[in-house]
């Protein structure tokens, strides 16, 4: 409750003589009545009573109310990724060369060399040909080393681990051996598996299109 300031009491002194007609004494001087006090004026920053707010009203039913917030749903299993296929038509003869294209565009579109691995069913590739030249060893030294694209037979395709992307070059052998390398080069890719071949030949081989 703000203070309300009281009116100066002014002394007897300050008010000089009072002069009385019959005696000559100061007659005392008449105070005037004092009129209603003035409220006091409000104090700036400091705003009067607010009216309180309604309490807004929750947006679910009362049902929803008592039986508390939903349940999160369950999370659903991840699955994993299946590797995409693409079907390069070639011939037994142009097989290699077409994996050797798809090789060059793999690396020209970002993939770093290590990222590929490339499986012949007939003729070994030239490089791994050299390269076993100097002995087994060393040949898988290389592969375990991972710095590079790396050839492999379809008859030893298995020891090779699974890398981003996959070529397989239908450059030879009966169909049992595609039949073989195709499901393992499957299951070694990554991301991508790219079978290079006669699409005819392929396809009877897999049973179903590619």
């Amino acid at each position: 409750m703000p203070l309300i300031p009281e009116e100066p009491q002014i002394h007897e002194s300050a008010q000089g003589p009072r002069a009385t007609p019959a005696s000559g004494r100061v007659a005392p001087t008449p105070r005037p009545v004092p009129g209603p006090r003035p409220a006091a004026p409000a104090r700036p920053g400091r705003p009067g009573p607010m009216r309180p707010m309604p309490a807004q009203r929750a947006p679910r039913d009362a049902a929803a109310a008592k039986s508390g917030p939903p349940a999160p749903a369950a999370a659903t299993p991840a699955t994993p990724a299946t590797p995409q296929i693409q079907l390069i038509p070639a011939s037994v003869e142009g097989a290699l060369d077409a994996a050797e294209e798809a090789v060059d565009l793999l690396l020209e579109s970002g993939r770093s060399p290590d990222e590929v691995l490339v499986v012949t069913t007939g003729e070994p590739h030239p490089w791994a040909a050299h390269e076993l030249s100097f002995g087994e060893a060393s040949y898988w030294a290389q592969h375990d080393a991972g710095d590079d694209v790396f050839y492999v037979d379809a008859a030893v395709a298995q020891r090779a681990k699974a890398r981003p992307v996959v070529v397989v070059a239908v450059n030879g052998g009966n169909d049992t051996v595609a039949a073989q390398v195709l499901p393992l080069a499957l299951a070694r890719a990554g991301a991508l598996l790219i079978v290079c071949g006669d699409p005819q030949r392929i396809n009877s081989v897999l049973g179903a299109g590619v």
